[in-house]
């Protein structure tokens, strides 16, 4: 069930740079960032640096701690799964231009 929040203009700011930068639309940001969130909340310790690092294609994941790579593969694992609901092959293909 879709629901409407109201940010703030300057959270939606660093929302649409982010999702430009990354290539996603506002609400996949908005929902990768509360993933990685809940995920940082539930591991202290983590270095969200590095894994932000590893999932832009930056680091290499073996660098990461064995907590860390845990996090990063959800994530990973998770923009995968969202591709693969898909019904075909073109709104996949238009999915990773987003």
């Amino acid at each position: 069930m879709a629901q409407t929040v109201k940010l703030p203009d300057n959270i939606m700011i660093d929302i649409r740079e982010e999702a430009a930068l990354q290539s996603r639309s506002l609400a996949s940001q908005v929902v990768h960032w509360i993933k990685l969130g809940r995920q940082l909340e539930s591991r202290p310790g983590m270095d969200i640096v590095k894994i932000r690092a590893a999932l832009k294609g930056e680091l290499n994941p073996d660098f990461l701690t064995g907590e860390e790579q845990i996090a990063f593969f959800e994530q990973s694992n998770a923009e995968f799964e969202d591709i693969g609901a898909l019904k075909g092959i073109d709104e996949a293909y238009a999915a990773l231009a987003d």
